[in-house]
């Protein structure tokens, strides 16, 4: 694999293959059963790494991206014609075919004045390209596959659109009163949509049971393109009515699938304010379910939800709080992230009292990987904490008990911890949350002082011992004296191969 990409399904395919897929509008069946969703795809650098550094440490040349002919030929092998059958318009073929099709009919060259009036009926253009295709009168109009489109592009090819309503005509379980809003969401006209917006997002919100009903290919479609409407109460009512459908389990994954998380991130980045906060209520929702984490992640989510805990509205903020501490429940999205520079930003809200239960709960999640302990102890994590219990801006139990947890995460497998947690002075703080804190702050104080003790304190009470005089030919013939200290009282080598720790 020498250019791998993460679809909005989550799954990940080499570049080639994805455009070879695209242009012959099919969305093969995979091993599970789930066809995999072409409609946003964003470089996996990752894995592209992996595979180089691989490469470089075995001394293997690095793969070559295979040819376009050879991959459309293994395609079109390994599905029936009848699926890539080219006199359908609606499905597109591959640029080759296209061009070779167009070299064989030369093109019918129209007029200027001809084509000021209207838009030229076998003319195809794109505004996003410098270039346009004039397709002959002999074969079908037949859109092709624009190389200069961004590879986060998310509006449906045709193809894709034309399954989505396939899929839907065996779909014949909604209710008129349902079919209706359908309908009308399709509408051209702006107050349509806008009643059809309101009627959906009433509906969900009263009739629980009617979701999954209605979280249906066909609606969805039709709800995506009221996400980018520039009219403002079509745009949010249409949010609304996603957040209430994504509150069903059965519903994420579909609703990811769809292509929406694009739409909620770009919404998020310059929508209204009860536009916003919808977007982060969505993106939430659908980061409850672990098979959308890491497609969340890697589609761009983790940036704006940051920037979003900086916005006025408490609802977005706090909504994107808890999306964020769903998403960095995994760990590809902890090095994210880390790697994104915001542990500082985080820290920094806590020590101020800003939504600091929310981001010390996303701080544990950060501070569970290598990374991101490094990052926290370089910024001061450990100072910053025990300053909040010692001072009280702890102010509510939750925060108290986060605190602790964040400091615990810290703990783990961490040289540094014990020495910065020491100039902190962190042990009479933990001691004291050991004897009046709540039932999990307790706990936590003591394991966290368990691990501060280490070994120096057990040398601590040994000394005390030998203090207070201790019989030690009795103490041997117990037998219960490690080998260091008899070498110790001996007087021999403590660092020959047999030492024992005690």
């Amino acid at each position: 694999m020498t250019d791998p990409l993460v679809v909005s399904s989550g799954q990940t395919f080499e570049a080639v293959s994805v455009q070879v897929c695209r242009d012959l509008g099919l969305l093969p069946v995979l091993e599970d059963g789930s066809r995999p969703d072409f409609t946003t795809v964003i470089p996996n650098l990752a894995i592209k790494t992996s595979i180089g550094r691989w490469c470089a440490n075995h001394g293997i040349e690095h793969p070559r991206p295979p040819e376009y002919s050879s991959v459309e030929k293994l395609v079109r092998a390994s599905v029936p014609s009848s699926s890539l059958d080219s006199s359908n318009p609606e499905i597109r073929v591959s640029e080759r075919e296209l061009l070779a099709g167009v070299a064989e009919n030369p093109p019918v060259l129209f007029s200027h004045a001809a084509t000021e009036l209207a838009h030229r009926v076998n003319h195809f253009h794109c505004s996003s390209s410098e270039e346009s295709v004039i397709v002959t009168t002999a074969s079908p109009p037949t859109p092709l596959p624009l190389t200069t489109r961004p590879a986060c592009y998310s509006s449906s090819s045709s193809s894709e659109i034309a399954e989505l309503e396939n899929a839907n005509n065996s779909f014949s379980s909604l209710s008129p009163e349902e079919e209706e809003i359908v309908a009308r969401l399709k509408d051209p006209e702006v107050h349509e949509q806008e009643q059809a917006a309101i009627s959906l997002r009433k509906l969900t919100r009263t009739k629980e049971e009617s979701r999954v009903s209605l979280c249906s290919p066909r609606l969805l479609l039709s709800l995506r393109s009221l996400m980018v409407s520039r009219y403002c109460v079509v745009q949010t009512n249409a949010l609304a009515s996603l957040v209430n459908l994504s509150l069903e389990k059965p519903n994420k994954v579909k609703i990811l699938r769809a292509g929406f998380v694009p739409l909620l991130i770009d919404v998020l980045k310059g929508g209204s304010s009860e536009a916003q906060e919808h977007a982060a209520g969505a993106l939430f929702s659908l980061a409850l379910e672990d098979d959308n984490k890491m497609a969340i992640g890697v589609l761009g989510a983790l940036q704006p939800l940051m920037h979003a805990l900086r916005f006025d509205s408490e609802r977005t903020r706090q909504d994107s709080a808890l999306a964020l501490y769903h998403l960095t429940l995994i760990q590809s999205n902890r090095v994210k992230l880390v790697k994104l520079g915001v542990v500082s930003r985080l820290l920094s809200m806590v020590n101020s009292g800003d939504l600091a239960s929310r981001v010390l709960l996303i701080l544990c999640n950060v501070a569970a990987c290598m990374e991101g302990r490094s990052a926290m102890l370089d910024a001061n994590a450990v100072a910053i904490l025990v300053g909040v219990l010692r001072d009280g801006e702890a102010e509510s139990e939750a925060v108290l008990e986060n605190c602790v947890a964040a400091l615990f995460a810290l703990s783990h497998g961490s040289l540094r911890f014990k020495g910065l947690a020491k100039e902190a002075r962190a042990v009479e703080v933990l001691r004291e949350i050991e004897e009046r804190g709540s039932g999990r702050a307790r706990e936590k104080a003591k394991r966290i002082l368990q691990v501060m003790k280490g070994r120096g304190e057990e040398e601590e009470e040994e000394e005390e011992k030998k203090k207070k005089g201790l019989d030690w030919e009795e103490v041997l013939e117990s037998g219960v004296v490690s080998r260091t200290r008899q070498l110790r009282i001996g007087g021999g080598n403590i660092n020959g191969p047999n030492t024992t720790k005690f």
